[in-house]
């Protein structure tokens, strides 16, 4: 159904994130063009016009809004952390001080601002977890935890014993038997997403702005008993290159290994998902039948509900019994932009 010019005004001043994607507003007198969700002063209603795309907006004169930044991926990571993650990803020994970050032009203040928005810490935690997952794994794999402590950067045992323990709640020599998840943000057309990733495959793949994700992440956590933290996992350039393919409209299909642990009934539903084509849909009814559980259409919309792998297990193929796009996860909005996507590369 298409929105009403009058939906729309009141999604812009109500700066909604669920219309993100699904429009665009362009302001007559300023010549600008902006996210639905723009924290800038609100226009009247008569000085501006709506688009689908960003590219309408600029044939039609409209420049980018400096504010909200359209033209870029939602929540999309800057260019200047992107080079500061990836240098830690190549050495994470490394140690960036508030002086190191002003050499390069950098703000400590305004890094720590994103990283607790954006990662939940601040930068100089984001960094002395991502060097102890690093020892993690490289203790894991045989290495002598002095040699480990040291070359990780530690002045001490004592210091690394300390920090490693705070993490993972045990100590490094006894850590072994313990269970890690790897974290990555992921940046899409959609939107930011996080990634998790065990020996097995992805288990996780959601939108940053999901609701109930914190507890998503708990219970994940819970399940395989496991403790999650940034960090590097094998699987992770695979899912990345698969989803670029995806939202480009060159891939139909995923081979990146998945791990989906749940109940015997949830891993049915799940598999039922997959095989459901690419750019055609199913009611909740038509994917009970599927597995065979004709009259649990409740339990199969709950168990879609908790599938916590977006897209690779892909529950935005399933519709009401009516053709009408339900509950999604990640919102409505991405639910009909996949499903578009899908029909017109299909």
């Amino acid at each position: 159904m298409e929105l009403s010019f009058e939906q729309m005004y009141q999604a812009i001043l109500d700066k909604d994130i669920k219309y993100e994607g699904v429009f665009f507003t362009a302001v007559r007198t300023t010549g600008i063009f902006c996210r639905p969700s723009c924290t800038a002063r609100k226009p009247k209603a008569e000085n501006i016009e709506f688009f689908r795309s960003t590219k309408e907006c600029i044939l039609r004169g409209y420049r980018a809004c400096k504010v909200c930044h359209p033209l870029e991926m939602l929540s999309e990571t800057p260019s200047y952390i992107k080079k500061i993650i990836a240098e830690l990803s190549a050495d994470p020994s490394l140690k960036f001080k508030d002086y190191d970050l002003r050499q390069r032009g950098i703000e400590p203040h305004q890094l720590r601002r994103w990283f607790l928005k954006n990662h939940g810490m601040t930068f100089h935690a984001y960094q002395r977890m991502y060097r102890i997952n690093s020892a993690f794994k490289k203790i894991q794999n045989g290495e002598s935890v002095t040699d480990v402590a040291f070359n990780s950067g530690y002045e001490s045992l004592s210091g690394f014993g300390d920090s490693f323990k705070h993490i993972f709640g045990v100590s490094p020599k006894n850590s072994k038997q313990q269970n890690i998840i790897d974290l990555k943000r992921i940046e899409t057309p959609l939107g930011t997403m996080y990634a998790c990733a065990v020996t097995q495959g992805i288990c996780l793949l959601e939108f940053t702005d999901r609701k109930m994700l914190e507890t998503e992440f708990k219970n994940l956590a819970k399940t395989l008993n496991a403790t999650i933290v940034q960090g590097d996992n094998p699987h992770f350039p695979l899912l990345e290159k698969q989803l670029t393919e995806y939202f480009e409209g060159h891939r139909q299909e995923f081979t990146v290994p998945l791990y989906s642990p749940g109940t015997e009934f949830q891993n049915r539903v799940w598999e039922a998902l997959k095989n459901i084509p690419y750019g055609k849909t199913k009611t909740y009814k038509q994917q009970a039948i599927a597995i065979d559980s004709a009259d649990s259409v409740r339990a199969v919309a709950n168990a879609n509900g908790l599938n916590k792998i977006s897209i690779l297990i892909p529950c935005h193929r399933v519709v009401g019994t009516d053709g009408s796009l339900t509950g999604y996860g990640g919102g409505i909005w991405r639910k009909k932009w996949l499903l578009e996507l899908e029909s017109k590369k299909s």
